[in-house]
């Protein structure tokens, strides 16, 4: 089997994101190109081309410096997809400023807590979240500046802030000053993942991560040297959009395009019609639901050549549906907050359905024993571990240097995931140490299981995990979605579990369910998967021992 190339990284002494994505196409042909569009099912339409776009993120960059918003105070930004966040985000960048992206489904205590931990110097919202600021100013004392997305100002002032429309603030500035000279290792960006606290925990990026995500750029897009029309289905506010659906594109001059409003499986065919869309982004979740509820085909979507899926396991019965209805692929790739996606399927080696591809090149990634740092053999479980000088890697965790130091050990920082690597190279994931389910002695990978049984025709998604029985006892059981007209029983599903799998791995339960508890990003909960939500299931005691056992 053919290799990928080397990859010689080379990263400056200085270098801005906000200035790589939006000046250096400011001039030339690509000047007058659409840079950003946002498709909103309220508000319509609007875009900007490169070269408005950078000039409204220089204006962005200068009002933070009239507003006192020194180099790395974090600005906290809770805006749905539109024209604003791009421009807030990138001119953030361009005034050396950190932008902390937040979500707008965040309730109040967990906007608070956000902009206590963060220290945040201002914030960016909406005026229909005017309600929450009282609250998130009088228990957030770092906080100077609000700034509104709105036609009116409430008030001059909201607690000790003060009140800017953001608009207007922005047009009126007419001169400003260049972007801020970064080092490619300065504070960039700060995103919020999952703590093991049962809080959030701050991922904190250098300007370097956007060099790093370079590889990314490379071999898991297909960008095409004539100009690219990168649709993506999710939000600003996860770290997926902001790379491959903003950054990533912007940096090398493309096109990009986010819609705000339903996102209802039958509406996203018709949106890549209407843009021209050449590259689609999601989640497996909404390709299954394009393929429940869209009848659209390949000839809807003319100009679609390359889609592409992260955040969740994608099946290879998913991929043959999709491929079968639209003719084109679905190229998996996996990444984490703290180092983006370092491992992805690529059209330019073969493509093997159920794994999630390849090592890119440039990322010296090994799965290692994580308690001697041996180096696993072929088809050996392991944890995926990620060089210390690798240019994408975090800077580390927000004002929790201890939970960073945990994470490393020697040169290795150490992801948590487990995964193993064929014969060929291509890597199996297998999912986080606490996934892991210990059945009667075994160690059993939920995903595993999932990407088996997602293979049957009928199943739409399954999700595994495990259950307590009897308070000694822990079984491996599955949840599972069927399509709308199918007539399988969870009888049927749990018997080719156990045609396809090792008695060990497979489940000893099988529950039927309409839906899965889900994040706001459409992430599977486990966690809250529970056999009241089944509307059918079935156990090994259903069929005999001798299948049971096969």
């Amino acid at each position: 089997m053919p290799e990928l190339p080397t990859w010689h990284w080379e990263i400056p002494e200085f270098f801005n994101i906000g200035e790589a994505c939006t000046d250096a196409h400011a001039q030339g042909e690509r000047a007058d190109n659409p840079a950003v569009i946002v498709d909103d099912d309220e508000r319509g339409v609007e875009s900007l081309t490169f070269g408005a776009l950078a000039e409204q993120t220089s204006r962005m960059a200068q009002l933070l410096r009239e507003l006192s918003i020194d180099r790395e105070d974090r600005l906290l930004i809770r805006l749905p997809n539109c024209l604003d966040y791009a421009v807030v985000f990138l001119g953030a960048l361009k005034r050396g400023a950190v932008p902390v992206p937040s979500s707008t489904l965040l309730t109040v205590d967990e906007l608070t807590f956000l902009a206590r931990d963060s220290g945040a110097a201002a914030i960016v919202l909406e005026l229909d979240s005017w309600p929450l600021l009282e609250t998130v100013a009088a228990k957030a004392p770092a906080l100077r500046w609000v700034l509104l997305v709105g036609e009116r100002r409430p008030a001059r002032t909201v607690g000790q802030c003060g009140v800017e429309l953001l608009r207007p603030a922005l047009a009126a500035i007419h001169r400003w000053d260049p972007p801020e000279p970064t080092h490619s290792d300065d504070p960039a960006y700060l995103v919020y993942t999952s703590g093991t606290t049962g809080y959030p925990k701050g991922v904190l990026h250098a300007h370097r991560v956007l060099l790093g995500k370079q590889p990314s750029s490379e071999y898991w897009f297909n960008f095409l040297p004539s100009g690219e029309r990168v649709l993506h289905s999710g939000k600003y506010n996860w770290t997926y959009v902001l790379g491959t659906g903003m950054m990533d594109p912007l940096y090398r001059g493309h096109t990009t395009i986010v819609h705000e409003g339903s996102s209802h499986g039958a509406i996203w065919p018709e949106l890549i019609a209407k843009h021209r869309a050449t590259t689609f982004i999601g989640v497996p979740t909404l390709y299954r639901h394009i393929l429940e509820h869209s009848s659209a085909t390949r000839k809807d979507v003319p100009s679609l050549h390359h889609c592409m899926s992260a955040g969740e396991q994608l099946s290879s019965e998913l991929l043959r549906r999709w491929e079968e209805r639209f003719g084109l692929p679905i190229y998996e790739g996996l990444g984490m907050t703290e180092c983006s996606y370092y491992i992805c399927q690529t059209t330019k080696m073969p493509l093997r359905p159920g794994s999630a591809g390849l090592i890119q090149p440039g990322h010296e990634v090994r799965i290692l024993d994580p308690e001697t740092l041996a180096e696993c053999g072929t088809d050996e479980e392991g944890m995926l571990c990620i060089p210390r000088s690798d240019p994408a890697l975090m800077l580390g965790y927000w004002n929790r240097p201890e939970e960073t130091r945990r994470c490393f050990r020697g040169d290795w920082f150490l992801t948590g995931d487990y995964a193993r690597r064929d014969a060929d190279g291509y890597i199996w994931f297998l999912g986080r140490r606490d996934d892991l389910i210990k059945s009667f002695g075994y160690r059993v990978s939920p995903f595993e299981v999932d990407r088996v049984l997602k293979e049957h025709p009928d199943v739409v998604d399954a999700a595994t995990t495990a259950e307590e029985i009897d308070g000694s006892k822990r079984l491996v059981v599955s949840y599972v979605i069927l399509r709308p007209e199918s007539s399988v029983r969870a009888s049927d599903i749990l018997q080719f579990a156990h045609q396809h799998l090792a008695s060990f791995k497979a489940p000893k339960i099988v529950y039927l369910v309409r839906d899965f508890p889900r994040t706001r990003n459409g992430k599977t909960l486990r966690r809250e998967l529970r056999p009241e939500l089944a509307i059918e299931q079935a156990s090994t005691l259903d069929f005999p021992r001798a299948q049971a056992n096969s």
